[in-house]
Parts: C-alpha cells; sequence; structure tokens
C-alpha cells in the first residue's frame, strides 16, 4: 500500500516537472518571437522613412527593442514580452506616420501641379 501511494505520488511529481518545464520553454519562444516580430517592424518602418518623418516615434521603438532584448538575454520573459509588444506598436506608429508625411508631401505637389496648370489654361484664354 505505501508503495503504491509512493508510486503515485513520484508520477505525480514527475508530471508536475514535465510540466513546469514546458511552461518556462514555452514562455521563452513566444517572447523569443516577439522580440524578432517587433524588430521586423522596426526595420519596417525605417525603410518607410520613419527615421526622417518620425524620428522621436522610431527612436522609442528602437530604445525599446534594445532594452527587449536586455530582458531576452536576462531571461526575463514577461519583460522581453511586454518590450517588444511596446517597441512594435510604436514601430507601427512611426511608419504610419512616415507614410502619412508622404502622402501629404505627394498631395501637395498635386496640388501645386494643378494651380500651375490652371495658370496655363488661364493664359491661354
Amino acid at each position: 500500500m505505501i508503495t503504491q501511494t509512493m508510486n503515485q505520488l513520484s508520477k505525480v511529481l514527475c508530471a508536475a516537472a514535465v510540466l513546469s518545464l514546458a511552461a518556462c520553454a514555452s514562455q521563452k519562444a513566444p517572447a523569443t518571437a516577439d522580440v524578432a516580430v517587433s524588430k521586423n517592424a522596426v526595420e519596417n518602418a525605417v525603410s518607410a522613412g520613419a527615421a526622417d518623418l518620425a524620428p522621436a516615434e522610431i527612436n522609442l521603438a528602437r530604445e525599446k527593442m534594445m532594452r527587449a532584448n536586455q530582458a531576452l538575454a536576462a531571461k526575463d520573459y514577461a519583460t522581453a514580452r511586454d518590450l517588444a509588444t511596446q517597441a512594435q506598436a510604436d514601430a507601427k506608429l512611426a511608419q504610419s506616420k512616415a507614410n502619412s508625411a508622404k502622402a501629404a508631401a505627394a498631395a501637395n505637389a498635386l496640388q501645386d501641379d494643378l494651380r500651375v496648370l490652371r495658370d496655363e489654361v488661364d493664359r491661354a484664354k
């Protein structure tokens, strides 16, 4: 009877240990993935011109990415995940601002072209 109880107890403890290890591994993988996704978001924002058109936002995203990488290296996966998510949001904001600035510049250029065309038409009359 005692042997059977000890046997069941050791099985339960082994199962708990396996579940604990699986939980630790699953926390690391998403944190690593979140940091990688955020890095990609920062790179996309830079490619969209955020360094020139939204420097405050992209600098904030880069700073949070650096801190997320440090947290990942320190095995603080929850902090790494949070900072990576914040960096991704900042990068998306920077990219949106850059795209908006480009669209505004294109609209202004189009307005200037239309003004020139109207002036030409008016002179031709």
